[in-house]
């Protein structure tokens, strides 16, 4: 039987790495200033910082059912079923949608509902596709993404108060004192949501608070001290030199853990939160994904 892994762009994983890996990438749409673009396709990562910056209207939405359907339709003809992994239920009705339309290919898709976004989503779509190679159906591989799906931790520090105020996450009168108090927040997303988790007044305190925090998850939630099950990821927006001294931090206090891996956060996180911030990531290995 062969099985496709199917995701969307909230993964980060762009165009020219799906292919790499094997997996296809339904872009994520955006409506900048009235006209829309599609991640990856014609709206690329500086383009996107850009018009962010420049303070154009942004906002994000999901891929259209002709759009899903048309990929689903054309992987099916070389392919016996799909595993899709879209965004998190929790920031997006992407999944609603998708497990609405896969009512028609009588259980031929599978659409996965992990709880997953951004980096750990990325690494839902590594799992399966390592796990659609050693054979696993479609059916089976939702189920173990499904099981596993809060054993995952993203803490994201940010620059600036501007774009959580954009986004009406924050009222512009907070926004204000903060900046006025020079506060960092420090976001976590566990499962579904974007929540906030701690606030400081420098980087270096914020750098502080993220792995105290994921020192803490490995330990209570994961029983893994040492992060030899789990893997570790340093992500940012715009912010690669701080990205990588923080990864190498974290080297040195998780000698034994594997690759640790350095990518930019998606951009339907991006264009909530700004350029210049910095995230951890941890997502406890699936014991079936060997490796």
């Amino acid at each position: 039987m062969k099985v496709a892994v199917l995701t969307d762009s909230g993964s980060a994983i762009t165009q020219a790495q799906a292919k790499e890996l094997g997996v296809t990438v339904i872009p994520m749409p955006y409506m900048i200033d009235g006209n829309e673009y599609e991640e990856g396709i014609n709206l690329g990562r500086e383009q996107f910082y850009e018009l962010l910056e420049a303070g154009s209207s942004i906002s994000t939405s999901q891929p259209s059912p002709e759009k899903i359907l048309s990929v689903w339709d054309e992987t099916l003809k070389t392919h016996d079923q799909i595993v899709y992994i879209p965004l998190s239920s929790g920031l997006s009705s992407s999944y609603q949608t998708a497990v609405m339309l896969a009512e028609d290919y009588e259980g031929r898709v599978e659409v996965v509902d992990n709880q997953r976004i951004s980096v750990t989503q990325r690494q839902s779509v590594l799992d399966a596709k390592y796990l659609t190679d050693v054979g696993w159906d479609a059916r089976r591989i939702r189920e173990l993404l499904e099981r596993t799906r809060l054993e995952s931790s993203i803490y994201i520090t940010v620059d600036t108060l501007k774009y959580l105020k954009n986004g009406g996450r924050i009222t512009p009168a907070a926004a204000a004192l903060g900046t006025l108090l020079r506060i960092k927040p420090v976001l976590q997303i566990q499962g579904e949501k974007l929540d906030s988790y701690s606030k400081t007044r420098t980087m270096k305190q914020a750098k502080s608070i993220m792995t105290a925090a994921i020192e803490r998850d490995l330990k209570t939630r994961f029983d893994d001290p040492e992060a030899e099950r789990c893997w570790l990821a340093v992500v940012h927006t715009e912010n690669e030199t701080l990205a990588r001294e923080y990864a190498a931090e974290l080297r040195a206090a998780y000698p034994r853990t594997g690759e640790i891996y350095i990518d930019q956060l998606s951009l339907n996180i991006a264009c909530h939160i700004g350029p210049g911030c910095l995230a951890v990531a941890c997502t406890k290995c699936l014991e079936e994904v060997k490796g």
